[in-house]
């Protein structure tokens, strides 16, 4: 028997009924009814009543506890009397009444804020408190689901014949898309480690190594602005990479992976599986974006040609997408959207319905001819009653506002089934793209193999180049990322070069992988689902600093251990630093 207790507060029932037991953990309630003090004792696994003996000096004791101490009770379970019998309790048949009462840790401060109610808390205050915070139910329900699904996941990849390593996290920089966070030497003056922004490097290493099947539960660090899905300073992932495999070896070994945990994990279905294929040409002509919603099922349409053919100056000249809704609409329904448009930045919002009689009726009505009208409806396949949304812009942005419109008509039509996950691949990427100064820059991941390996490099223009890159993407949420590597350096260099990279950036930069590709890698592939991402989908979270324990708030601050924070002189001198 422990010193503190027998059994936990979720394991009392009428099997134990005349016992003495011992339980322990925070005063969750406590409730004076002059003659007794009845008290619920919350630990991590459940809630338990106890009870005190009618004695003055048991009820003074009970009653002045200051709520979530942390107290030890030992007494003799008994069946509650029927009226206060607590059904929503596992335990509310039952409680204990007290022999022995012991205060283990007296709350000696007022708390911040009440543990385990749903009143709305400030978060920057629940995360200073984040100690606090956890006590609360549904956090720590997260964190329990967090475990069983790293579990989970490590027991279907070792089943597999994956191997699990860890590596370094104490590693050199290298430009992989986002800042670095850096970790200077002491016994190196004026030379830096980095964190990893993931094990990149290192598990194609492993690869070149002879290691066959890689994986990990990675840590990585980037220094990144915060969003709902993104927390700034770590995140973890289910990393992996496979020798002598394909983009097809990784989808085969991967996707079932990810199906079992959310099957296992939520009630909610999953609609598709295996995994649609959709090309990142199709999702951003279709849905707007690479991480499509695909629960929402309006889809974009390419109407800038016929556009051309009418006068409306504004779409001439422009890229026209078309998002179709099968409905009529109110006009108080079209103001809302058009104050949505405004306020993401769009000039007007375009839009044509079909009436009864099957003529059109819109803004721009007008400038369609005549003979054209038919060929509108044609192209859009619309019906009496439909309404046709209408973005144009260059190609880029009106791709990404089309994207956008989609989403709210999605959301305030109540199209999106939230009792589903529904996945897909995004494959066939763009190996470049040109970066906000126009030059080509690495559209994905730079380790990646373009898609006709050298003579594609040599004979096609760079921004037509496919990458072997592929996503997963669930609910409009980018779940993982990966890629077929580029493991000759002949190759690498010619990718680079076209980058704007030399052949001594990439030694400088890359250099233990460089190397190593010149003593005879094989091909090899891989890819890292997110394990927070994962984790906020199946518990419905909605920013992931819900699914983190410790998280970062989005100024990148642990508000609760004060980092980042200052260091003595002294500190920065070891290491050779001087804050200007």
């Amino acid at each position: 028997m422990s010193y503190y207790r027998t059994h936990n507060c979720n394991q009392i029932s009428l099997d134990n009924i005349g016992q003495k037991v011992k339980i322990a953990g925070f005063v969750d309630t406590i409730r004076d009814l002059g003659g007794l003090v009845f008290l619920d004792i919350r630990d991590m696994y459940g809630i338990t009543q106890v009870v005190t003996s009618g004695r003055t000096e048991d009820v003074d004791f009970a009653s002045h506890i200051p709520i979530e101490s942390s107290v030890s009770v030992e007494g003799i379970v008994k069946k509650r009397d029927p009226e206060t019998v607590n059904e929503k309790l596992k335990t509310g048949l039952v409680e204990i009444k007290i022999e022995k009462i012991e205060i283990l840790g007296k709350r000696i401060k007022d708390l911040p804020f009440e543990v385990n109610n749903n009143q709305t808390v400030r978060e920057d205050l629940r995360l200073k408190y984040r100690f606090l915070d956890l006590r609360n139910e549904k956090l720590k329900n997260n964190l329990v689901l967090r475990a069983s699904v790293i579990q989970y996941l490590r027991t279907q990849m070792i089943e597999q014949g994956f191997l699990e390593i860890q590596t370094p996290i104490l590693t050199s920089s290298s430009p992989e898309g986002a800042r670095d966070y850096l970790v200077p030497s002491r016994l190196h003056p004026g030379k830096f480690y980095a964190l990893p922004q993931a094990p990149q490097q290192f598990k194609q290493l492993l690869m070149v190594s002879g290691i066959d099947k890689y994986f990990q539960i990675a840590p990585c660090f980037r220094d990144e602005d915060a969003r709902a899905d993104r927390c700034p300073g770590e995140f973890y992932q289910l990393d992996m990479e496979m020798a002598y495999s394909t983009q097809e070896d990784v989808f085969e070994a991967i996707e079932p992976v990810i199906y079992n945990t959310f099957k296992k994990f939520s009630n909610k279905k999953v609609t598709n599986y295996p995994f649609p294929r959709i090309s990142y040409k199709d999702a951003i002509l279709k849905y707007g974006t690479d991480k499509p919603d695909l629960r929402n099922p309006l889809v974009i349409m390419d109407l800038t040609a016929f556009f051309q053919k009418c006068t409306f100056k504004p779409f001439i000249e422009r890229t026209v997408r078309a998002i179709k809704v099968e409905k009529h609409l109110s006009k108080g329904f079209h103001e809302k959207m058009l104050d949505y448009a405004m306020h993401i930045g769009m000039p007007g919002l375009g839009y044509l319905e079909v009436q009864e009689d099957g003529t059109l009726k819109g803004p721009i009505d007008k400038f369609i001819p005549e003979d054209l009208k038919k060929e509108f409806l044609v192209l859009t396949n619309a019906k009496i009653n439909d309404t046709i949304f209408l973005i144009a812009d260059s190609e880029r942005r009106a791709s990404d506002l089309a994207g956008q419109i989609r989403t709210e008509l999605g959301k305030r039509l109540n199209l999106i089934d939230k009792n589903s996950f529904s996945f897909a691949w995004i494959i066939d990427f763009p190996m470049y793209e040109l970066n906000e100064h126009g030059n080509i820059d690495f559209c994905h991941n730079p380790f990646s193999m373009p898609q006709g390996g050298m003579e594609a490099l040599n004979t096609k223009k760079p921004l037509d180049i496919l990458a072997y890159q592929y996503d997963i993407v669930c609910n409009g949420v980018e779940l993982s990322s990966g890629a077929v590597r580029n493991h000759n350096p002949e190759i690498m260099v010619k990718a680079f070069e076209i980058a704007g990279y030399t052949k001594q950036d990439i030694e400088e930069k890359f250099s233990a992988l460089f190397n190593a590709f010149k003593y005879g890698a094989p091909p090899h592939a891989g890819i890292a689902p997110g394990i927070d991402r994962m984790i906020m989908l199946l518990t419905d979270a909605e920013t992931i600093r819900e699914v983190i324990a410790f998280p970062m708030n989005s100024r990148a601050e642990d508000l609760m251990m004060g980092a980042p924070g200052k260091v003595t002189k002294e500190q920065l001198t070891e290491v050779h630093i001087r804050v200007v």
